[in-house]
């Protein structure tokens, strides 16, 4: 059985998303950061973990991509999932016995649509999955949480409110790490890496003018924290064969300072 290491607690998004990409025969790993994931996984403690990467609405977690680099791990995969906010009761509450609802601040804020629909006290913790396991462990009659599914089904809780999210077309992209070996996954059609630029003028135009057919479905910069001012850039690659992800990395590094490829793996999409 893997031991896959989360950012979260069991029944979160991050739980999901490794069902989703390795099955229900896991062993979870919860982690309080996204640091503490990747230390696991970089000292063997782990055999995968998966780290959150991007969101649709929110856009990228810039920090996560510091980590990547900093803990020099290998991205294995990846897994798009959709995000469903639900607000569950313990099984015998209904709508009029809710007082407060209890989540995380980024899960309330997804739902306050719904919320300012009543007159509810709303309280945040530190993870959607923990509140929905306060709720159960304490048998706290008058108070909701807007969790998972899973969450749901784990702590014995009933959805009385399905998908209250305002956006409904809310996805988040998770990337799934492991140390670093060199491996390119079957079927690979994708790759992220970061490139450095010397810091002149048309530096960065030049380094992606050398792209040829191959679709640059990510750019996103990041800064140097030694050098203020100066940025890495992370692209993801995607292609339809290896020969061309080969033959653009070659002309892409002969117009760089500095090159780093996290990993060639099959797109999750």
């Amino acid at each position: 059985m893997q031991k896959i290491a989360i950012q979260g607690y069991e029944g979160c998004f991050h739980h999901i998303a490794a069902i989703q990409y390795f099955g229900r025969n896991i062993e979870i790993a919860p982690c309080d950061t996204f640091r503490a994931v990747a230390a696991m996984v970089k000292r063997g403690e782990a055999d995968m973990g998966l780290m959150a990467i991007e969101n649709s609405i929110a856009g990228s977690i810039i920090p996560n991509y510091s980590i990547l680099q900093d803990e020099n791990l290998q991205v294995a995969g990846e897994v798009y999932l959709p995000i469903k906010q639900n607000l569950m009761v313990l099984p015998d509450v209904e709508l009029e016995d809710i007082r407060e609802v209890e989540s995380h601040s980024m899960a309330l804020l997804q739902c306050i649509d719904y919320l300012d629909n009543f007159s509810w006290k709303l309280i945040e913790s530190e993870d959607t999955a923990l509140s929905a396991r306060h709720i159960a462990e304490k048998g706290l009659r008058h108070t909701a949480a807007i969790a998972s599914e899973l969450a749901a089904e784990m702590f014995g809780l009933k959805i009385i409110a399905p998908e209250i999210n305002t956006i409904k077309s809310n996805y988040t992209r998770f990337m799934v790490l492991k140390r670093y070996d060199h491996d390119i996954a079957p079927n690979a059609n994708k790759a992220s890496l970061y490139f450095k630029t010397p810091h002149e003028e048309g530096s960065l135009l030049k380094a992606l003018s050398q792209l040829q057919n191959i679709n640059l479905s990510k750019l996103q910069s990041y800064p140097i924290p030694s050098e203020p001012w100066h940025y890495l850039f992370h692209i993801d690659l995607e292609f339809k064969c290896l020969d061309d992800y080969i033959r653009n990395i070659d002309r892409l590094q002969s117009a760089t300072s500095e090159m780093h490829v996290y990993g060639v793996y099959r797109s999750g999409k």
